[in-house]
This record gives C-alpha cells, sequence and structure tokens, in this order.
C-alpha cells in the first residue's frame, strides 16, 4: 500500500521524503512536499500516514497547524476522511467478509493499515452514515463490525 501511494504521490507531482522528526509528529504537508517521520517502523503505519498527508494535498489550504481554531479542524478531518475512503473504502469491508476475514486484527492486516487507522476509520464511519449502510446487497454494522448478506 505504501509504494502504491508513493508512485501516486509521485504522479500527481507532490515529492515525498522520509526524515527524523520529533515523536509526537508523524508526518507534514506544505507545498506540494510530504515529510514523513523516519522513525515509523511500519509500512502499514507510513501508509496512514501518507494517505493523511495525500488528503491535505487534496482538501486543505493554508497553514492549518493551530488545532485550536474550528475552521483547521474542519481541514483536519476532512484530509482523515479522504485518507479513510482512500485505504479503507467500504467495499473492502464487504471484500473482507467475502474472504472470511474474521476479526479486527485480520482486517486491518487485510487492508495493510494499522489497527489504530482502522479504528478511527470505523468511527469515522459510523459519524458520518449511523449505525450500519447498505452497499449493493450487503448491510455493514459499525459497532459491532460485521457484514450482513441479504437476499435479493
Amino acid at each position: 500500500m505504501y509504494e502504491r501511494l508513493l508512485r501516486e504521490a509521485s504522479d500527481q507531482g507532490v515529492d515525498i521524503y522520509e526524515k527524523p522528526m520529533k515523536p509526537t509528529i508523524k508526518g507534514l504537508y506544505c507545498d506540494n512536499n510530504i515529510w514523513i517521520n523516519k522513525h515509523i517502523s511500519t509500512t502499514s503505519e507510513k501508509a496512514c500516514i501518507l494517505a493523511e498527508e495525500l488528503g491535505h494535498y487534496h482538501t486543505s489550504a493554508g497553514n492549518i497547524l493551530d488545532q485550536s481554531k474550528i475552521e483547521n479542524r474542519k481541514q483536519e478531518l476532512k484530509a482523515r476522511s479522504w485518507a479513510y475512503e482512500k485505504l479503507f473504502p467500504l467495499q473492502k469491508i464487504v471484500k473482507a467478509h467475502q474472504s472470511r476475514v474474521r476479526n479486527r486484527y485480520e482486517l486491518a492486516e487485510y487492508l495493510g493499515v494499522s489497527e489504530e487507522f482502522l479504528k478511527d476509520a470505523i468511527e469515522r464511519y459510523r459519524e458520518k452514515y449511523g449505525p450500519f449502510t447498505t452497499i449493493d446487497n450487503y448491510t455493514i454494522c459499525f459497532d459491532p463490525l460485521g457484514v450482513l448478506e441479504l437476499f435479493d
């Protein structure tokens, strides 16, 4: 997933740099440049961070570092939502169900994302859709997470 995102970023004219950064900073975006903290150990976590920073590239404007401002928090949420939908579209929950994925750990592995990212994405979908949503002949329940297959 990380390699695919790196290629997509490059194709869009966004340069990616892995640099040592403070542990509290995982990634930054500014002017078609993304910095990923080199100390992040897993490619799945790097993919999640890169997806969010690409979300800023696609959805944000200006300096939004001051999260005490409501407009900046809205832009942060927009970038995170972009990342969730990029790495974890709802159709992938259905595909994971069809592939017999049995729990959240397996789902995170199946998607190539961190368990924290998965948890946050599910919470965001629950906020957006309510307790469940339907795609084709499948109902996705967010709490508890599950998929129901409907008959025609």
